[in-house]
């Protein structure tokens, strides 16, 4: 037979330990439940700079990564707080110019609406301020951990944010765009073409600030989840909170083409050469150019979903987005 060893509990293992061995096993058991406290949501970290890279790479071996730079006349502050749900709070990165008065550009990550994160639109953020603006790069809610349209409160809440400590980074408040980049620049454009429409803000009564934004640039993001051109499926649906046979009204309302019309803001569209990205979009602007509201739509041709990551492109759409905003905010 063979003999069971006796089961060991916390008690008897702590009480064998030295004192160095029981400083780190209490420390090692604080951190793990600070950390189940602070998710209580599944994490996807498919969606990632690195995974971008690899996958393009197969098909245009010439790309590269951007590399980040510094400069003297950009300020980083970063893990900002600005809005708590109980015991959950979301955070903004601020990245903005020693300028006094900058034009605001509030930048929403990509990721199918459940990957994705802040950081990795930071060198993007930097460049663009370094070029005279107020950027940040804002946290909020992705589909694993709640559903739509939790993640436009969120977005919402964090302009009323920044345009209440407006000052505390040089911002103009009268001058606010807001860039999202995939399924951020989806939501870029709900957030804009939403402007004033209470059903896609917090019912905070409290908040007298407006969420409203005086522009939009949309980088390969969908103007409709239900189109002929779109292809939306899975990661639509798990944002959504079902298919469209079992939601129609709510993908439609998601849609920032249902919205569109002559109060919505000027918008620059940055599209790859990859038509389900531009899902809605000629639709919409038709809609703009009946209202005589500006536009400009930019195809980059032969390139892949996500280009903004990388070179060559990067600069490209860093200078379409400079120029769209000079001439909006002159």
């Amino acid at each position: 037979m063979v003999s069971q060893a006796p089961f060991l509990n916390f008690s008897n293992v702590y009480y064998t330990l030295n004192n160095t061995m029981k400083t780190t096993l209490l420390f090692l058991l604080f951190l793990s439940k600070v950390c189940f406290a602070q998710s209580h949501y599944a994490i996807d970290t498919s969606y990632t700079i690195n995974s971008v890279y690899n996958k393009i790479l197969k098909e245009y071996p010439v790309v590269s990564l951007v590399q980040p730079k510094k400069y003297e006349t950009v300020i980083e502050k970063k893990e900002i707080v600005y809005k708590k749900i109980k015991d959950r709070k979301l955070h903004l990165d601020a990245y903005y110019n020693t300028n006094l008065l900058n034009p605001a550009i509030v930048i929403i990550h990509g990721g199918g609406w459940k990957s994705g994160n802040k950081s990795q639109m930071e060198t993007f953020a930097i460049e663009l301020a370094s070029k005279g603006y107020s950027c940040f790069n804002i946290e909020y809610r992705l589909s694993p951990e709640t559903k739509y349209p939790a993640a436009i409160f969120d977005a919402k809440k964090a302009i009323q944010y920044i345009k209440k400590n407006a000052r505390k980074f040089n911002t103009d408040t009268t001058k606010i765009a807001v860039l999202g980049c995939s399924s951020g620049g989806q939501m870029a454009a709900l957030i804009g073409t939403t402007n004033g429409n209470r059903n896609f803000e917090d019912d905070d009564k409290k908040v007298k600030i407006s969420s409203k934004v005086n522009a939009i640039v949309d980088i390969d993001g969908i103007l409709a989840f239900s189109h002929p051109e779109s292809k939306e499926g899975v990661a639509a649906s798990l944002w959504l909170g079902g298919n469209y046979e079992e939601i129609p009204k709510v993908w439609q309302q998601a849609s920032p083409l249902t919205h569109t019309d002559n109060s919505t803001p000027p918008i620059l569209y940055i599209n790859s050469s990859i038509n389900r990205f531009h899902a809605g979009r000629d639709d919409m602007i038709a809609i703009l150019n009946k209202n005589g509201i500006y536009n400009e739509a930019l195809t980059i041709k032969n390139s892949p979903h996500s280009f903004w990551f990388l070179n060559p492109w990067f600069e490209e759409t860093i200078n379409y987005t400079a120029q769209f905003l000079e001439k909006v905010f002159k």
